[in-house]
């Protein structure tokens, strides 16, 4: 990856996610990274093991317990000289540790701090399902297979370092942004607020040429939404307009046959996989 970040210093505190999705991508984009970890290890080592390697491969890990007078030095020197700090915890616990004005305390460095919930609701718990739950983006009883609000919320993280190590350069002065991750569940949401997405939406099901359809081994997902797509979709299955027709035709054939006459016509048409069993592209 680009090697804008190269040497700039980042210590990231944040456990699970997205505080270390976002640690990562900074690490590959050329910055010094040290991860922090209390005595019991990041949760996301335990639960999912390949990830955390694969997020941590670019990073240095040690192993603080910050309640520990030397190991407190330790991060007190660590953030000295440091350009950028992350966290992810509730208020409370940032001001236990004494971190809660980090960008005042230590020269030039600037704080990524990732919370749940802003204002009155600072203190309350929450991780991705309740964020999307309060959302209205889950469909009971299914549970989400993508952490959505994880992922935008180390996405958001990553634009806030960049900002800060931008105004800091800038100004010589460390800066302070607050990524909330209801926020962000709250911008992931607008899809369903405005009835794009969801049960019997357009994206939802509503539209026969955009969805999933069973085949004789599979599913295959339809995203043919344009006017041009819509017609060469029909024109090749011949076939009425109708979810109907589309599942009595998909249903004919095997997805490595609809995945050639995609490609043959140019249409926007895949076979579902599950990554976990080894068949994906």
């Amino acid at each position: 990856m680009l090697d804008c970040l190269d040497g700039v210093r980042v210590v990231s505190l944040a456990v699970n996610l997205p505080g270390p999705l976002a640690a990562a991508h900074l690490a590959g984009f050329g910055a010094s990274v040290t991860k922090i970890e209390p005595p019991g290890g990041d949760p996301l080592a335990a639960v999912a093991p390949g990830w955390y390697a694969e997020l941590t491969s670019n990073q240095q890990v040690t192993v603080l317990d910050l309640k520990d007078a030397g190991d407190r030095a330790e991060l007190d020197a660590l953030l000295t000289g440091a350009d950028l700090l992350i966290t992810a915890m509730r208020p409370s616990a940032l001001r236990r540790l004494g971190l809660e004005d980090a960008h005042e305390r230590y020269p030039g460095l600037s704080h990524v701090e990732i919370v749940g919930y802003d204002g009155a609701l600072a203190e309350v718990p929450g991780h991705d399902l309740t964020y999307q739950a309060a959302q209205g983006t889950l469909q009971p009883p299914l549970m989400p297979t993508v952490p959505v609000v994880d992922l935008l919320g180390a996405e958001r993280a990553v634009s806030a370092a960049l900002l800060a190590l931008r105004a800091e350069a800038g100004r010589g002065v460390g800066q302070r942004y607050r990524v909330v991750l209801e926020d962000a569940a709250a911008d992931a949401a607008a899809a369903v607020r405005h009835g794009l997405a969801g049960s019997g939406a357009p994206l939802g099901g509503a539209t026969p040429t955009y969805g999933i359809y069973a085949t004789t081994d599979g599913h295959i997902a339809l995203g043919a939404l344009e006017p041009h797509f819509r017609t060469r979709v029909l024109d090749a299955l011949g076939v009425d307009d109708t979810r109907e027709e589309f599942e009595r035709a998909f249903a004919a054939g095997s997805t490595t046959q609809w995945e050639e006459l995609a490609e043959k016509v140019d249409i926007p048409l895949i076979g579902i996989r599950n990554p976990t069993s080894g068949d994906a592209k």
